[in-house]
């Protein structure tokens, strides 16, 4: 090839090459414990104002749905996997090992395609550090292995496993909040610029205990939520913490902002399940319980119930640009996050490697914004939910064919009308469904899993 020729082509390489988008940063964010209603946009009693102004420029994903319990929904999250696919005892909340040793998670297939990964928060996949999140894809963890700890003394419940918190496997003492130093950590993971990279981050709020610096206390200061003041105070405290976990979504937001990385950041924020009525506190430290809390209205039941309160969450996706403004009404899972970024980032997945979920890109980009009806499974120890399209079926998970329950989703969303017995017809279908997908599930928890003494919870 003439010289002036090989010139050129390079050249239009080149450009070819500086016109494709690189691959984006992902910031993936999940609260602990948020009800439907906790948040402005859902006409919540608690002021949200970042995350509301964020909501401005993202896709609201109004039907995503979770485990309705923590340890299930982490599993699914970063597996793309029913957690049911691992064994029964990542059907409710746990400290044993979720995951094999070897298994393809979210982390590692980032990390396959060339990003730096790293954890802030709460793990609660594992409560050994040997089963902990170095051990599957993220090259920096700070934060807990456990279910919860006290915002003030970082400690969990008394036992083996009360002191987690911890930097890269090492236990660390620190003085502070807990948010607030989860979400430093974020910031300095953000801020350093060494990309593309993964941040999850994962909060420990607005789980119990129920607590918040001063300052976030003033929005409330004319409130008053309840006639009885002890019920009052325990609100009080959770809208401050609610206020502080949106406060520190917006801390992450400047940041990417003053760093110039907004625009080439895809940022994810889901709930792990749904609010609860309320609850003491077992953790070692000296914060208060709370008998009130919050509400999952209109939405019917709480954290570990197989209702839409419990399940169905507060969720959105931010990328600039790239994903239109607007409200996503697609059924969607948070199992179906792994393999919507996989192929969104080029992740060559091997190929024994099986995922639950699907790739919903074309639902949040707009390009199929009412996919074909889908299954999904929420498998859980006690009552499983099984949906396909806008029906939704309850049974216990032990007995398919047990006590069911039967809701047309689309003309009874706060699931008030029971039709068992009156579509027995359609109910026989979701009951095969159901037997069909937990012949799926592993029955027995893996060899090395187990804790010895300490509270799987």
């Amino acid at each position: 090839m003439p010289p002036r020729c090989l010139l050129l082509a390079c050249c239009l390489v080149l450009g070819l090459s500086a016109a494709e988008p690189a691959k984006p940063n992902v910031l993936l964010i999940v609260a602990d414990d948020m009800g439907w209603a906790d948040v402005s946009w859902h006409g919540g009693r608690f002021q949200t104002p970042r995350m509301a102004e964020l909501l401005k420029t993202s896709v609201e994903l109004d039907r995503h749905y979770v485990q309705p319990v923590c340890t299930p929904t982490r599993t699914a999250l970063l597996s793309g996997r029913w957690t049911s696919r691992f064994g029964p005892h990542v059907l409710g909340p746990t400290n044993l090992r979720a995951f094999p040793e070897g298994t393809f998670t979210l982390a590692a297939a980032m990390k396959s395609a060339g990003y730096r990964t790293a954890i802030a928060g709460k793990w609660h996949l594992g409560g050994k550090f040997e089963w902990g999140p170095r051990r599957y894809g993220f090259d920096e963890s700070y934060g807990f292995l456990t279910g919860a700890v006290d915002p003030w003394t970082h400690k969990y419940r008394k036992g083996d496993l009360e002191d987690t918190w911890n930097r890269n496997d090492v236990l660390v003492k620190e003085e502070g909040n807990a948010t607030e130093l989860i979400a430093a950590e974020a910031e300095r993971q953000i801020r350093a610029q060494r990309g593309p990279w993964f941040v999850y981050v994962p909060f420990g709020a607005v789980h119990i205990p129920i607590d918040a610096p001063p300052e976030y206390f003033r929005a409330y200061a004319d409130v008053r939520f309840s006639p009885d003041p002890v019920k009052d105070d325990s609100m009080r405290r959770y809208a401050a913490f609610v206020s502080q976990l949106d406060a520190k979504v917006g801390q992450l937001v400047d940041a990417l902002k003053a760093t110039g990385q907004l625009e080439n950041t895809l940022i994810i924020f889901t709930s792990d399940n749904g609010g609860i009525e309320g609850g003491g506190n077992p953790y070692v430290g000296t914060t208060k319980g709370s008998p009130a809390v919050t509400t999952n209205a209109p939405l019917r039941g709480w954290k570990n119930q197989p209702y839409e309160g419990g399940m169905r969450v507060n969720a959105f996706a931010s990328w600039p640009g790239r994903l239109p403004a607007g409200k996503c009404v697609a059924p969607m899972h948070a199992a179906d996050w792994m393999p919507t970024l996989c192929r969104l980032v080029g992740v060559r997945v091997p190929a024994d490697v099986k995922f639950d979920g699907l790739d919903v890109w074309p639902a949040l980009s707009g390009a199929e914004p009412r996919p074909a009806p889908r299954t999904i499974y929420v498998p859980h120890y006690q009552r499983s939910a099984v949906f396909f399209g806008d029906w939704k079926l309850i049974a216990p998970h032990g007995n398919p064919q047990g006590k069911a329950e039967l809701y047309d989703l689309a003309a009874d969303p706060s699931e008030q009308h029971d039709l068992a017995a009156e579509q027995p017809a359609k109910l026989a279908e979701m009951r095969a469904r159901f037997v069909a997908l937990k012949a799926g599930d592993r029955p027995e928890i893996p060899a090395g899993a187990q804790l010895k003494h300490s509270s799987a919870k």
